[in-house]
């Protein structure tokens, strides 16, 4: 504080980077002059280095400090330009006065240097001020070049300052402002647009996603856009990439239904439709609409589409239900008085008659009472089907229900092998015994006498059934394999009421069974058995699937 009390402008304590360490109480930052890093090396070299800058009339001492590391003492103080020159004058115009006596050509020389050195700092002096005006004017240009990049770069936020006045600079800087402003508002609108359409966008997949039915989206030529969950699971497209792909390509079954609307005058179209995928046979409820545009042309078209096998099966089962009913009391009435004429005719014509025509009595009255008793048979299979029984479902073990089903087959048909594989957990269910215990008998019964069907087969190869239990985590799981011939091509109509493809059977057998299991909350499922040995040919399968009691989680087991 002394030191620049005595006439020190500034003090500042830097180190070897110019970065200010420490500084007087006057040594402002923005008139702080870093030196450069050769006046550094030099101020390390000399210890002391005095800096001349005639331009800000001052002279810097750079000094460094002996006792401490890297640090170095940056001392200022104020010239008087004038004064100075003025001194320079005053000896050049002693030396010149000096030199007027000796030389008078040489002090006209030095006048006119004199005058060159005044000529060089006015025309210094345009120059900066030219600069400063450019300075002033290329300013708002730069910045609003500046920010318009920074708009060009996706900042809608940047703001120029807006200067004063109405020339062409200020309103610019105005106009651009505004032109910010409107741009921001209208990109947040877009993006809250955005945000609204992907909020509905993700409702729209998820109500898709969540819906039963299925969903299909095609273009205007019948290509596949979307497809939901459901959808994939109904036409057994699961594993299959569908965009893009034409709908004839991959189901055809629906191409008349669009021919229909691409060729009618309907807007929308209904239609039962049945899809055959790996053997089964599934009844599909398509409806399917056109997306038209203002224009009226034809932007593509909706398909909308749900399983009704089940309900179709259940309107069959019911109206077969009634049919059944009417003629069990149609037929039944007077089977009783038939076969009693019968036995009665016989009794009482048969002493009357010669020995031959005795025993022709005899057979023909013999035929009457034996085809009574199949008809009273068939017609007690048609009550059974029509006044099946609601299960009463108690907690039951089906392990011991399939084991006595398989050792009641095995005892009846000792020339089948009857092999079964049951878990060694319970296999606990909430079971109608009496009605489960039924569908079994029928299922093996069924699965014996198909394997017996086969004549010819090599040595070592009888008729084998193979009966596997298994419990999931959250069902019951029931395999019934044969060797017989398997099922036909539409096996799904073996479900059907009196539909049979075994001489002499009803067709009642498979429909009772699936309407126990489907009344226990299971289903099943008829499928290709795999070969018993090599180079034997695929027998029938069975499937089972109950539910379990004592559920777990469901894994991917399941």
């Amino acid at each position: 504080q002394a030191q620049i009390q005595r006439g020190l402008k500034e003090a500042y304590v830097i180190d070897g980077t110019s970065a200010i360490r420490a500084r007087g109480e006057r040594s402002y930052l923005f008139d702080y002059e870093p030196p450069s890093n050769a006046e550094l090396d030099a101020a390390r070299r000399q210890r002391v280095l005095v800096i001349e800058d005639w331009d800000a009339n001052e002279f810097r001492a750079l000094v460094a400090l002996d006792g401490f590391v890297d640090r170095y003492l940056l001392v200022s103080r104020a010239v008087d330009g004038e004064l100075l020159n003025l001194l320079d004058d005053t000896e050049q115009t002693a030396q010149l006065y000096q030199q007027l006596e000796r030389d008078r050509g040489r002090m006209l020389f030095e006048f006119s240097l004199l005058y060159l050195g005044f000529a060089v700092m006015l025309v210094l002096a345009a120059i900066w001020l030219g600069l400063w005006f450019a300075e002033r004017l290329a300013g708002p240009v730069g910045r609003l070049a500046g920010a318009a990049q920074r708009v060009g770069d996706g900042d809608l936020t940047v703001h120029v300052r807006e200067e004063k006045g109405d020339d062409e600079i200020a309103v610019l800087g105005r106009v651009f402002n505004q032109m910010t402003r409107q741009l921001g508002r209208q990109r947040q609108t877009l993006l809250d647009a955005n945000a609204q359409i992907e909020t509905r966008r993700r409702l729209f997949d998820s109500v898709l996603s969540s819906v039963s039915a299925g969903v299909m989206g095609l273009d205007a030529d019948g290509r596949v856009d979307f497809i939901n969950r459901s959808g994939r699971r109904l036409l057994f497209l699961e594993e299959t990439k569908v965009g893009g792909r034409s709908m004839a390509e991959l189901v055809p079954e629906f191409l008349p239904l669009l021919d229909r609307l691409r060729h009618g005058h309907e807007d929308s179209a209904q239609q039962e439709i049945k899809l055959r995928r790996g053997g089964a046979q599934d009844i599909l409820l398509v409806r399917m609409g056109m997306r038209q545009a203002n224009s009226g042309a034809i932007e593509g078209f909706v398909v909308a589409f749900d399983d009704v096998t089940d309900l179709v099966s259940a309107q069959r089962m019911a109206a077969w239900g009634d049919v059944a009913r009417r003629i069990a009391h149609e037929i039944k009435n007077p089977l009783t008085p038939i076969q009693l004429s019968a036995e009665r005719i016989k009794r009482k014509f048969a002493p009357q008659l010669t020995e031959e025509n005795t025993e022709k009595l005899e057979q023909l009255t013999d035929v009457i009472v034996r085809q009574t008793g199949d008809l009273r048979r068939i017609v007690d299979e048609f009550s059974k089907f029509a006044r099946m029984p609601e299960p009463v479902p108690e907690p039951e073990d089906l392990s011991k229900l399939v084991s006595e089903a398989v050792l009641l087959q095995a005892t009846g048909n000792p020339h089948a092998k009857i092999s079964e594989h049951l878990p060694d957990v319970p296999a606990r269910a909430d079971l109608d015994a009496t009605l489960i215990s039924r569908a079994l008998v029928n299922l093996l019964k069924n699965a014996v006498e198909a394997a017996e069907t086969i004549a010819n087969r090599p040595e070592g190869q009888g008729p084998e059934v193979r009966v596997t239990l298994g419990v999931l985590p959250r069902s019951l799981k029931l395999t019934i394999d044969d060797n017989g011939p398997g099922f036909p091509p539409d096996r799904a109509k073996l479900f059907e009421p009196y539909v049979t493809n075994r001489e002499g059977g009803t067709g009642l057998g498979l429909s009772i069974v699936k309407k126990i299991i489907e009344d226990h909350g299971g289903r099943i499922r008829l499928e290709e058995a795999p070969p018993f040995a090599p180079g034997a040919s695929s027998g029938a399968r069975v499937l089972v699937i109950l539910p379990r009691l004592d559920a777990e989680m469901p894994d991917a087991a399941e």
